[in-house]
């Protein structure tokens, strides 16, 4: 007899991490000991059929850097050559990549009395997930129809950085069905057919092979718009992801609004920001002048 509770099966793997904090009581460069300016949220999706190459891809990525002494992959660390080569080998791999962007200014102190109703600790970066998995989840809807004919599911998995929770998550999702389609953004909604939380797992980043993936995308994003955790802005990391950026599936289809989220739009940064911190997202297909239909 079949178990009722066991997860069901699911055909595409999203592993999710992030750079930069969630913190927005204090930020930078208003507060000079506030947290980071941005936070990013990213996704590397990956067909379940090639999870077992996980291993293989990170080996490969071991030998291209070429370091004896490493034995964990952490972005931030490494030195620009191996930066750019960390994302380079995400570009060469079969996975789409997604990203949010937050530029924390315009949310500094900013509360949200119905999500802070939810038994989550971290409700902004729930909220943040929110944005980046309405477009995984309609990426997986377009994907699975396209290869199957049908609606398949798409496993979520969290590295637990930031003290995140399994239950935050959970509750937090549940929170959002209850509320139906009513939701506050005009560019989607969570496409519920490819979830279940039951497929919804937070793992510890150190030695899992899929959460490396994620770490190098949120983290050449972060060194591109960032000026005050790491130095100087340097855009040419995420640049080279630009070929496993997900674009909205049309043809000629962008990545800006798609496979990289901004928030708010760069219209609206360029009096709060340097020039060189929106390069990249100029670079995906952002416009300076919002506009009507604008991503």
């Amino acid at each position: 007899m079949p178990n009722a509770d066991a997860p069901p099966n699911y055909d595409y793997v999203a592993y999710i991490d992030e750079s930069g904090d969630p913190g927005i009581t204090r930020v930078k460069p208003l507060d000079e000991r506030g947290s980071s300016e941005w936070l990013i949220v990213a996704a590397v999706v990956v067909a379940a059929s090639r999870e077992a190459q996980l291993s293989a891809w990170n080996g490969t990525l071991m030998s291209t850097l070429n370091s004896r002494q490493m034995r964990e992959v952490h972005f931030a660390k490494l030195n620009p050559t191996r930066k750019l080569q960390a994302c380079e080998h995400v570009a060469s791999l079969p996975v789409r990549c997604f990203a949010v962007a937050s530029n924390k200014q315009n949310m500094r102190g900013w509360r949200n009395p119905f999500a802070e109703k939810i038994r989550s600790d971290n409700w902004f970066y729930c909220w943040m997930t929110r944005l980046l998995l309405e477009r995984v989840t309609h990426w997986a809807e377009h994907r699975s129809l396209k290869d199957y004919g049908e609606i398949r599911k798409v496993k979520l998995v969290y590295s637990e950085r930031g003290g995140l929770s399994y239950s935050q998550m959970n509750a937090y999702y549940s929170w959002l069905r209850s509320k139906g389609e009513n939701q506050f953004l005009t560019a989607g909604n969570l496409v519920y057919e490819t979830m279940d939380m039951r497929l919804l797992e937070v793992q510890n980043h150190t030695g899992h092979d899929g959460l490396k993936m994620p770490d190098i995308v949120a983290s050449a994003l972060f060194k591109a718009a960032d000026r005050w955790d790491t130095g100087a802005c340097d855009p040419r990391f995420a640049k080279a992801l630009a070929p496993r950026m997900a674009r909205w599936p049309e043809p000629n289809g962008a990545i800006a609004g798609y496979g990289v989220k901004l928030m708010p739009t760069l219209g609206k940064l360029i009096n709060k920001t340097q020039s060189e911190q929106l390069e990249i997202f100029r670079h995906f297909g952002y416009p300076d002048q919002w506009r009507a239909g604008s991503p």
